[in-house]
């Protein structure tokens, strides 16, 4: 298995954070911790099919959080929050969490 196609999973995997998490700096710093924990916890696997498994795994996180994960931001004029997907969200069922919810986590 090649070193190469496992930076590339960890790299696509960091750029998905960033790009969906911007603006958000508990969430970049604490994606970018688990990112790296995860391929951390599994860097002495050798089986090329393990490898494989984790590798198919990296790339569907990639995908889920590209594509299934959209920030809501504060508007404080409003005083709610405002949710804008953008083209990579394109087909997926939009779940809103609670202003409950919100409130709790910001």
């Amino acid at each position: 298995m090649a070193r190469g196609e496992v930076l590339r999973a960890y790299r696509a995997l960091l750029k998905a954070t960033r790009k969906t998490f911007a603006g958000d700096s508990v969430m970049l710093k604490g994606s970018a911790v688990e990112v790296r924990n995860k391929f951390e916890e599994n860097k002495n696997v050798t089986s090329d099919s393990e490898i494989q498994k984790l590798l198919e795994e990296a790339n569907e996180a990639s995908q889920f959080i590209t594509t299934m994960i959209v920030q809501a931001h504060l508007n404080p004029d409003a005083g709610s929050y405002v949710v804008k997907p953008g083209k990579d969200h394109a087909g997926a069922t939009l779940e809103l969490p609670s202003e409950e919810i919100l409130r709790k986590s910001g």
